[in-house]
């Protein structure tokens, strides 16, 4: 029955949009969209569906669904997803994660809002010791 399955929160587990340092080759065009894996295991058969949606420059927009698999992903790590658009960082970035942790499926949906990539929502992002927006 649906009452048995249990329904866990995905904990320890953040999604980061970093802008690139001048160093850094597409600094100009591009930011960088990494999972942090904040817990003292590996979590394994990771999936992101990651898209872009909203109202930019008064027309609707919608970007392209981007699906990003990886087998394991290890204890207190960090992966770049994928590049990010400067031009779409004004529209909503929808990220959907699903992962199996101790013999359990999880899935969490991480949205940026319109507007909330912007340097006052800026913190410390553990691991990379740069500054960006990031969700937990």
């Amino acid at each position: 029955m649906i009452k048995d399955i249990p329904i866990l929160k995905v904990e320890d587990l953040a999604i980061a949009i970093v802008p690139r340092l001048e160093h850094e080759e597409g600094y100009e065009d591009f930011w960088d969209s990494y999972l942090i894996n904040l817990k003292d295991e590996p979590i394994r058969s990771v999936l992101i569906n990651a898209r872009g949606y909203g109202i930019l420059e008064g027309e609707e927009r919608r970007t392209t669904t981007m699906r990003y698999f990886w087998e394991e992903i290890g204890p207190l790590d960090i992966v770049k997803i994928e590049p990010v658009q400067k031009a779409v960082l004004d529209i909503v970035n929808e990220y959907w994660v699903s992962f199996s942790f101790n013999d359990y499926l999880y899935d969490k949906k991480y949205v940026f809002v319109q507007g909330s990539l912007d340097g006052m929502n800026f913190t410390d992002i553990p691991f990379l010791d740069r500054k960006g927006v990031m969700i937990r």
